[in-house]
């Protein structure tokens, strides 16, 4: 069996001598590791190393700021006139002086900074860094001075301690020196501690107070701690241990981390080492993917991707689904921050976009492979922040329209910030960042059948239909949203304007739809209902189902506008395709056809051409069954839009790609929307054989899948709570079969045998 590795064959440049830009280029080669809320980027230098350091909650500034423009809540609807007067130009004028918040921005994500390593080393040979997606270890391997040296990285989630670990296995001695101390103005305290070192920073604009601790053991030699620093000298072998806290947490942060580092002391290294890959595997191992493919594993990672489009490489596909897997574990647990716009690895003081949490996309593909491929729980800490949102969003609803509900823009950030991001036409004016966000309870109660969750989180699904109830307007017998947007594009209007601001674009509808569907389905399962969910009841005939043009295309707005740009990277018209089941054969035919030709159109125009872009892409196709085109976007993603170290290119590195890459790979394989089970949906004649383990299915069903020569060989599917199962036929072994009954219980389809056991 092929290991789950990544590799290269060279450590990733710092690049000190080509400047700064060269320095981010070489993050691209990093690995990365993490384990929820601490994370760093491993460089793997043997003689000058460098360990980039990141904590989830180190943002600039703090929350409690008021950005609403007090403006807004009586021009918002004259906005909305404007626009259906056709005045574009008026509108945009009236949105911008009137609607955007003040000051533009949220608050932004930042980096820990960097550690240093200088080994006294001379040359070395035989290099070969490795990312172990099994076990979540980086390990450096190298030769130098006549022995062979080995150093392993990990972040241990049970005793949250990065972990940096040099040995020899022929008696080489070890020693280096590492430096603390390369840092911004934002450190201001360097001290000595029981255990090592301490050194504090602040992050700017009364931001967070945050503490970096080290301490070390060593077997053989001396271990020596300076003001700035360490210094190792002849040792055998040591381990440095590393551990970051905030006082956003409330903690005393300096005895926080002391406990930390004395816990890892005292258990060793093989210990600490031990307990983080069991804690890890306990994610990971809950499914596998098996592609039938040449083992490449020989050849360095990248060099594999730049020969992928011309030589199939299967086994790269696993590898690249596995490393999804990966990081959504390593940046996202229970008891963790949502994972942001690059998971938890930032380089940057001042990222790209911030490295929030973008939410008229971004942030919600961050999700989309969290049930389906059984890691529910990483699903989490997007739930609570949710709750952190809610105070904000009601009061922007109140302040800026003057309606009851929780609404959110296109951004939030660690503080619940839900006002508009930006001062940018294109995307700042989207009331509908919360709802996206809330359709995910819906869905993980679906995948998960927990009514306790559930019922925690319907009072923020209602909120969030609450304030359509009174934001909405009727026009022409349907319901409309807006201002807003169709995120981030812009038409055409009759007139010849361009405009970007509209009402009724066909994602608010669909996005509108879901949250009504969801509130009242789940208040009926609760014994919920209200005049709330009553009145959600009466709107939803008027709220509009997408619409066909002229192009026969799906309709991106509620008039027949042309595109100033065909090839836009979003495709937000198509969210009832994907991530949304509005669309399906079964039900809407039609519109499946007019949601293929969209597709064709942008790809035909440029599309796809960013990494984010190209996954739901790929999750697109597989709805539409077509698995030729879903596997020819999983090579564009590997080959065109992704970096060496796996991490995905927008450009510059974006971790929702990587997510929706490794969901779309899984739609292809599995497919379970309206209550029927589909296998291998979307499968490409290049993976004619393999088997696949652990998949999750809506209503907490489990399922395991072999295949040969692209048709099912073997398939369970285990009702891990009864309830019922339907399961569409399979060709050439059954028709649909439907089983149902209250206890928990499995179907085996075997060759051309089907049963049914209790569990």
């Amino acid at each position: 069996m092929m290991s789950k590795k990544i590799w290269l064959g060279y450590p990733a440049p710092t690049g000190e001598e080509k400047g700064n830009e060269w320095y981010g280029e070489g993050w691209n080669y990093a690995y990365p590791i993490g384990n929820g809320s601490i994370g760093a980027m491993v460089y793997g230098d043997p003689v000058h190393d460098t360990l980039q350091m990141n904590e989830e909650t180190i943002w600039y500034g703090n929350g409690g700021r008021n950005r609403v423009n007090p403006k807004a809540a009586s021009a918002y609807k004259k906005v909305r006139q404007l626009l259906i007067d056709g005045d574009i130009a008026e509108a945009i004028k009236m949105e911008e002086e009137c609607m955007y918040a003040h000051p533009e921005s949220e608050r932004h994500y930042d980096t820990a900074e960097n550690v240093r390593f200088d080994f006294k080393h001379g040359e070395y040979t035989d290099y070969r860094r490795t990312l172990d997606l099994e076990s979540a270890v980086c390990s450096v391997e190298y030769k130098a001075d006549g022995h062979s040296y080995t150093r392993e990285f990990f972040v241990s989630a049970p005793d949250n301690v990065i972990a940096v670990h040099q040995s020899s296995s022929d008696g080489g001695k070890t020693s280096c020196k590492i430096d603390f101390s390369r840092r911004s103005d934002r450190t201001f305290k360097y001290e000595l501690s029981e255990n090592g070192l301490h050194v504090y920073a602040k992050e700017p604009e009364d931001g967070c107070t945050y503490c970096i601790a080290a301490a070390a053991e060593n077997e053989g030699g001396v271990v020596i701690f300076s003001e700035k620093g360490l210094e190792v000298f002849d040792a055998d072998s040591f381990t440095l241990y590393i551990t970051i806290r905030t006082d956003y947490h409330s903690d005393d942060i300096s005895e926080w981390c002391d406990e930390r580092l004395s816990g890892a002391c005292e258990l060793g290294y093989e210990a600490v080492k031990s307990r983080h890959i069991a804690d890890y595997r306990s994610y990971f191992d809950r499914m596998s993917l098996s592609l039938d493919g040449n083992d490449l594993d020989s050849l360095p990672t990248d060099k594999r991707m730049a020969a992928c489009v011309d030589s199939p490489d299967n086994k790269l596909i696993e590898l690249y689904f596995d490393f999804g897997r990966y990081l959504l574990i390593s940046c996202s647990r229970p008891g963790s921050k949502p994972a942001n716009l690059q998971g938890i690895w930032n380089k940057d003081m001042y990222p790209a976009w911030g490295s929030k949490y973008t939410i008229n996309i971004n942030t919600e593909m961050n999700y989309w492979p969290a049930e389906v491929c059984n890691l529910s729980e990483c699903h989490m800490p997007l739930f609570e922040h949710l709750k952190i949102m809610l105070p904000y969003g009601e009061k922007v609803a109140k302040d800026m329209y003057g309606l009851d509900g929780f609404v959110a823009h296109h951004n939030t950030d660690l503080f619940g910030d839900c006002a508009p991001q930006d001062w940018c036409i294109t995307a700042t004016i989207w009331p509908m960042g919360a709802a996206w966000l809330c359709t995910h309870i819906w869905t993980h109660y679906l995948y998960t059948r927990d009514k306790g969750f559930l019922r925690e989180y319907l009072g923020i699904l209602k909120q969030a239909c609450l304030f359509f109830t009174e934001y909405m307007f009727e026009y022409n017998g349907k319901l409309l949203t807006g201002p807003s947007i169709s995120p981030e594009n812009t038409y055409v209007h009759p007139s010849g304007q361009r405009g970007q601001i509209c009402v009724g674009p066909t994602m608010d509808s669909m996005i509108v739809r879901d949250i009504f569907t969801g509130c009242i389905a789940a208040s009926k399962i609760l014994g919920e209902e209200d005049e709330l969910t009553e009145k959600l009841a009466s709107m939803l005939p008027k709220v509009p189902t997408p619409t066909i043009g002229k192009y026969g295309q799906l309709m991106e707005w509620s008039e027949d506008y042309e595109e100033v740009e065909p090839g836009h990277r979003h495709i937000s018209h198509l969210y009832g395709l994907y991530p949304s089941d509005q669309l399906t054969y079964e039900k809407t035919p039609e519109l499946m056809e007019a949601a293929k030709v969209t597709l064709n159109r942008r790809l035909s125009a440029g599309g796809g051409h960013t990494g984010w872009s190209r996954a739901w892409i790929i999750n697109m196709w597989a709805r539409l069954r077509d698995g030729e085109k879903a596997g020819e976007n999983v090579t564009a993603l590997l080959s065109k839009s992704t970096y060496p170290n796996f991490f995905d290119k927008h450009p510059p590195f974006q971790i929702d790609g990587n997510f929706g890459g490794t969901a779309g790979i899984a739609e292809m394989l599995l497919q379970s929307q309206h209550g029927t089970i589909v296998l291998l949906p979307a499968l490409p004649r290049a993976w004619s054989k393999g088997s696949v383990r652990g998949l999750k299915a809506i209503g907490d069903i489990t399922v395991d899948i072999d295949w040969e020569n692209g048709r099912v060989t073997y398939a369970k599917l285990t009702a891990n709570q009864g309830g019922r199962v339907t399961l569409a036929a399979i060709d050439g072994i059954t028709d649909e079969m439907v089983f149902e009954q209250e206890s928990p219980y499995s179907v085996t389809v075997n060759g051309g045998s089907v049963s049914v056991a209790n569990l």
